[in-house]
């Protein structure tokens, strides 16, 4: 990877124009690129018109695995952004669609053991994959002595036979008993996969646990890492390529975090990568960093400015 500076272009509107002609498929990241948290930043909607407007396709590509993409769509509704459920890729879309058809699993190793949110159990159901776990309330407890028994003896009552794939997103309700049956769901052979492995989650202007600080405990117990199902994985890329049929020199990755947006970008071999200063990365990131994108901005509507 050339370790190139990238372009700045917030005040430079020939530059703005410049670089849009080159694409023809804009792929937004969403949390810290066109809101924070429920908080949508100035001119998001405008920019995301001047796209539409000169013929681009626009397409929502997040690693937020706690909303499905009828629950997407409806936030984005919600902060008055138009958008369509097909123009929506979450990483609990691409896990549901990884485990229904690409993973080949034994008739009797089809369920999936979720740690997660409501998104993974309906895009789940959506590819008719049957799991247990996720929000199931019988799972928030506190771990007893009786537990402890039954798990080291693998007893059925507490360990599914049928569980093949360990499916980590983010979870509210985290607990020892959650982590403890994921991992010996995965001691005894399931595919450990991940929705994502972001460390932090961008809300309210600061930074919380990410689904990757949900998966590090598992990680540490099992000593290797998940295959991911977001960004920056590249399965996720082959999936939206397959999806939207798009040409990848003429699309652009357009995000606020180096070491996932831009670096999906970049192995993904896209045309270009857009970074943005209004979430995680800063502009020392994006200018010094080892993955650095082909052109960054202040903020994304700056790109308003190549329609002045």
């Amino acid at each position: 990877m050339a370790m190139t500076v990238p372009r700045y272009l917030t005040g430079d509107p020939a530059g703005i124009k410049e670089f849009l002609d080159k694409f023809d498929v804009f792929l937004f990241d969403c949390d810290g690129v066109l809101w924070s948290g429920d908080h949508l930043f100035p001119g998001t909607v405008e920019t995301l018109e001047l796209l539409r407007s000169r013929g681009k396709q626009v397409v929502f590509v997040t690693n937020n695995s706690t909303k499905s993409r009828a629950d997407y769509k409806r936030k984005l509704e919600t902060l008055g952004i138009p958008a369509t459920t097909e123009e929506i890729f979450s990483s609990s879309y691409s896990a549901s669609i990884y485990i229904s058809r690409i993973l080949n699993l034994p008739a009797n190793k089809r369920k999936v053991f979720v740690l997660g949110e409501t998104g993974i159990e309906q895009e789940l159901r959506s590819e008719n994959v049957p799991f247990i776990g996720g929000t199931d309330p019988s799972y928030r407890r506190d771990i007893t002595a009786e537990d402890y028994k039954l798990i080291a003896a693998g007893d059925e009552s507490l360990l599914d036979p049928e569980v093949g794939v360990v499916l980590v997103g983010l979870d509210f309700h985290l607990n020892y008993l959650k982590l403890a049956l994921a991992y010996h769901y995965i001691r005894r052979g399931a595919v450990f996969l991940a929705t994502n492995i972001d460390s932090t989650l961008p809300n309210s202007g600061t930074l919380f646990p990410g689904a990757g600080t949900v998966s590090a405990p598992l990680i540490l117990m099992v000593g290797r890492d998940p295959v991911a199902l977001g960004k920056p994985n590249q399965a996720m890329m082959d999936a939206i390529e397959g999806k939207f049929q798009l040409d990848r020199a003429r699309a652009c990755m357009v995000g606020d975090r180096a070491n996932t947006d831009i670096r999906f970008g970049l192995e993904g071999n896209l045309g270009g990568t857009l970074g943005v200063l209004t979430g995680v990365s800063s502009k020392e990131d994006f200018v010094e960093g080892v993955v650095r994108p082909s052109a960054y901005l202040d903020k994304l509507s700056d790109l308003l400015e190549a329609a002045e």
